[in-house]
C-alpha cells in the first residue's frame, strides 16, 4: 500500500496524518484502491480499504462529511456521520477528520499551539466561496487561532495544466489564476487556495503544497477529470494523537 505523507505534518509527532493513492491490496482496474461508496465500488470492499487505510495511518475514529462543493465548516467533536459540508474543524484528539477527493483540493490545517486541527474540500466551487479562508476565519474567531501558529498542506490534487475550464468558470476568477492556451482556459486551484492562505496571514514557511497532480499521475491517483464516472477516490485523514498532545 503506498500512502503520501506530510514533509511539513510531519513535524509534529502528536499529527497523525495519510493521504491514500490507488495502490493497495492489489485491487484492479476501474476502482483499484478505492475509499468512496458513491462510485459504484462494492461496499464491503470499500470498507475493508478504509480500515487498511486507517490503520495504517494509526487512528480508529473518524468522521466523514458528505460533501456538496459548498462553503460549509462544521465544528466535530464524535466520529458520527455529518451532513452536508465541505470542511471540518476539531479540538478532539483521536478523531480523524476525512477529505474526499479526486482532483479537487484536499487542504489540512493544524494550529500547533491550541491543538486544533481542520480538513477541508475545495473544487472549484469552493474555492470560488472562499471555503479555506472561512475555515481560518472560525479558526481564528471560534477558538483564538494565531495565523503564525496555523501549519497548511494543501494536498494531491488537479494542476493549472490539466484543469481545463469553460468561459463560465473562468470568468468566476482572476485572470492570474488563468492559464490560456490555443484558446483554451486552464484554472490554478492550488495557487488561489496557497494566496487565501498568504492573505490570512499564514506564513510562507508554514504552508507545504503538493507537487503531485492527481491527473498526470495516473498509476498512483484518482483522477475524476481523466476517469470519469468509473474513478475511485482517495482520503485524506488528520487526527490529533491524545498519548502526545498536552
Amino acid at each position: 500500500m503506498k500512502i503520501i505523507e506530510s514533509k511539513i505534518l510531519k513535524k509534529f509527532p502528536e499529527i497523525k496524518f495519510g493521504f491514500s493513492t490507488k495502490i493497495g491490496l492489489g485491487r484492479k482496474a476501474p476502482y483499484f484502491f478505492n475509499m468512496s461508496k458513491s462510485v459504484g465500488d462494492n461496499g464491503k470492499i470499500v470498507e475493508e480499504n478504509r480500515q487498511i487505510f486507517f490503520e495504517k495511518v494509526g487512528v480508529k475514529k473518524v468522521v466523514f462529511q458528505q460533501q456538496i462543493h459548498s462553503d460549509i465548516v462544521r465544528i466535530v467533536d464524535s466520529d458520527s456521520i455529518l451532513g452536508e459540508s465541505d470542511a471540518m474543524i476539531t479540538t478532539e484528539t483521536d478523531l480523524g477528520l476525512a477529505v474526499s477527493s479526486a482532483d479537487c483540493v484536499p487542504i489540512f490545517l493544524y494550529d500547533s499551539a491550541q491543538k486544533i486541527i481542520a480538513a477541508l474540500h475545495s473544487g472549484w466551487r469552493g474555492t470560488r466561496k472562499k471555503i479555506l479562508e472561512k475555515t481560518l476565519q472560525v479558526m481564528f474567531n471560534s477558538f483564538g487561532s494565531d495565523p503564525n501558529n496555523i501549519i497548511a498542506y494543501i494536498g494531491p490534487s488537479i494542476s493549472v495544466d490539466n484543469y481545463e475550464v469553460g468561459i463560465e468558470v473562468a470568468r468566476e476568477f482572476d485572470e492570474r489564476y488563468l492559464k490560456k492556451i490555443n484558446n483554451k482556459i486552464y484554472l490554478d486551484l492550488k495557487k488561489i487556495n496557497y494566496h487565501l492562505l498568504l492573505n490570512n496571514e499564514i506564513t510562507p514557511e508554514n504552508i507545504e503544497v503538493s507537487k503531485l497532480c492527481s491527473f498526470q499521475e495516473k498509476d498512483m491517483l484518482h483522477s475524476y477529470r481523466r476517469n470519469g464516472k468509473k474513478s475511485g477516490r482517495a482520503l485524506g485523514v488528520i487526527a490529533i494523537s491524545g498519548g502526545i498532545c498536552v
